[in-house]
């Protein structure tokens, strides 16, 4: 099920997801080397997403065709997203699920923006790890 490749073009899919399910990941680098090495590497084919002067791809599986992930360049809406194979969870309150994440030792690495029809944030854990969250 495919959520979203970025805040320009994708789809948004019409089915609620489930809290705390994982809806969606994606890479923020140099986008053409990222979508050429896991071409060659896993086997995916790319899309081209219009980001208003530049394209983002979304990654399809090579037999169907469907997407699954997504390939960003750090630019843009996505400037300041960590060069990491980013999960995005979904939660049933993004306010309330950032108090929590600040209560318990972690902090909010990109603050909450709007994203299709709902919002997210990154976050990242006390481990280190990063994550984002997302409110449909």
């Amino acid at each position: 099920m495919v959520f979203f490749v970025s805040e320009k073009g994708g789809s948004m899919s019409s089915d609620k997801p489930e809290t705390g399910s994982m809806v969606w990941i994606d890479l923020t680098e140099d986008a053409k080397t990222v979508r050429d090495f896991y071409a060659a590497v896993v086997g995916w084919t790319s899309a081209e997403v219009d980001m208003g002067g530049y394209a983002d791809f979304s990654m399809n599986t090579p037999d169907s065709g469907t997407t699954i992930t997504g390939v960003c360049h750090a630019r843009g809406v996505n400037a300041e997203m960590p060069p990491a194979w980013m999960p995005y969870f979904t939660v049933a309150d993004l306010d309330a699920s950032i108090a929590k994440c600040i209560e318990h030792g972690g902090e909010v690495v990109i603050q909450p923006r709007s994203l299709g029809e709902g919002r997210f944030c990154v976050v990242k854990d006390p481990a280190g790890a990063v994550a984002a969250l997302y409110e449909t």
